[in-house]
């Protein structure tokens, strides 16, 4: 047995704040106000749903998530935001058309009282959509300080104990690291200057861990993978993760990827597309942001197969990934993947699959989660990277030298592990050791 760690309790309120009051933010806002007010269930959320096993099979002990870890309860959870639309949560949920309107009117009034506040914004990050409620400050540290006294005033307004942020807004245009990134001071100074290479999001996490807030980013965009971003978030003990939700095309890749490997199967070439119409798809449709995504959903494989390991079955397997935007289809995405692959003797043979997903109704227990956990890192006081999320995410933030493990299966047995710990229970490692050791 581990020594239990030290975890505050989950008492009081906890608010949630999400840059971004678009589909995925408001089909999970209303997801959570449905299933506590008992019209519908958190179906996807490990943490409300999920059981975990503890010590040997024989003794079995299989329990629900909640009941082993002190998690902050559905009905303690706050909602906020910033968009760059004025539509309060409903009339955001109504123009998404996710969710159907029956329900929605059901929750008409939990979601009208959630009215987005003033956004950070720069076209130049995010060039396909653009609002008229963002904020109008000078500089970049204007900004954030903006932001920081919206999170005060949002956690006095409504009585939270702690609050999270979540970033569910637009991917941001491809960037990379700069000197400006490298390290606080650099970042604080250029926030002072203005400097064109720090995005919107990057504003918000900082704002965030300032503020002694966890951060999780739920897009690709570089924000907490910064040095800068990283040591902030030591520094004030927050914890941070990241990114981008792992929902659709990626997630089935985290499936299927890890049964190919196992089998031995080799892969001779990986072409994927996607259509979606929502706002999502509208601003990837910008070439720099779907740039952006491209590289954080054509990482996943190499991860997982290991081609330098493996060179006969994946060191030139071609991998294609498109993303088209087609408004008809709103947040009904559709992705398509053909797999090529071979095995015995080099026979080749084919996958097809057409998976038609709901991409906000498999990203909205994603937020749910990290929301629930990331708070419970915070009141155990893990700052810092919290790799052990890699579970939610496409492309896993990890400390500076490692590489990212991106099959779903290792990813849930690490963070299963990782609350074993916290609660003092003995890890499990599935070496059946536990059966011969038996009296």
């Amino acid at each position: 047995m581990n020594k239990k760690q030290n975890i505050r309790s989950p008492k009081g309120k906890l608010g949630i704040l999400t840059p971004g009051m678009g589909a995925v933010a408001t089909t999970f806002f209303a997801g959570v106000i449905a299933a506590n007010k008992g019209i519908g269930k958190p179906i996807g959320s490990f943490t409300q749903m999920g059981k975990i096993r503890l010590g040997k099979r024989t003794e079995k002990r299989n329990v629900n998530i909640g009941d082993f870890v002190p998690l902050a309860n559905m009905n303690s959870l706050v909602f906020g935001g910033w968009d760059i639309f004025h539509d309060s949560a409903y009339e955001s949920a109504l123009n998404a058309g996710v969710l159907e309107k029956d329900l929605l009117n059901d929750i008409k009034e939990e979601l009208s009282n959630i009215k987005p506040m003033s956004a950070v914004f720069n076209k130049k990050y995010v060039k396909n959509i653009d609002g008229e409620n963002v904020k109008k400050e000078k500089t970049k540290m204007d900004e954030a300080k903006a932001l920081m006294a919206d999170i005060e005033t949002f956690k006095s307004q409504n009585n939270c104990d702690r609050l999270v942020m979540v970033w569910c807004a637009s991917t941001e245009v491809y960037t990379n690291i700069s000197d400006i990134h490298l390290s606080i001071d650099k970042f604080e100074k250029a926030l002072e200057e203005n400097h064109p290479d720090i995005a919107p999001s990057m504003i918000y996490a900082y704002a965030a861990i300032k503020s002694g807030v966890p951060f999780a980013n739920g897009a690709p965009n570089l924000t907490v993978d910064i040095p800068a971003i990283i040591e902030l978030s030591k520094e004030m003990k927050v914890p941070i993760s990241g990114k981008d939700f792992k929902t659709g095309q990626t997630l089935m890749k985290t499936i299927l990827g890890p049964g190919f490997k196992t089998r031995l199967l080799g892969i001779e070439g990986w072409f994927s597309t996607n259509i979606l119409g929502n706002r999502d798809g509208e601003v990837l449709d910008d070439p720099d942001s779907f740039k952006t995504k491209e590289v954080s959903k054509l990482s996943v494989l190499d991860s997982v197969l290991e081609p330098n390991e493996y060179p006969e079955l994946y060191k030139d397997m071609y991998h294609k990934v498109r993303i088209n935007y087609y408004p008809p289809k709103g947040d009904d995405k559709e992705s398509w993947d053909n797999i090529d692959i071979f095995g015995w003797l080099g026979y080749k043979m084919q996958i097809k699959v057409n998976f038609l997903c709901k991409d906000s109704i498999l990203a909205a227990p994603v937020v749910l989660d990290l929301a629930i956990f990331m708070d419970l890192a915070h009141r155990a006081e893990m700052n810092g990277i919290q790799e052990w999320l890699s579970f939610y995410y496409k492309s896993p933030q990890t400390k500076p030298g490692l590489e990212p493990i991106h099959d779903i299966f290792l990813q849930k047995i690490k963070l299963e592990n990782t609350l074993r710990y916290l609660m003092g229970e003995t890890l499990i490692n599935y070496l059946g050791l536990d059966y011969y050791q038996e009296d």
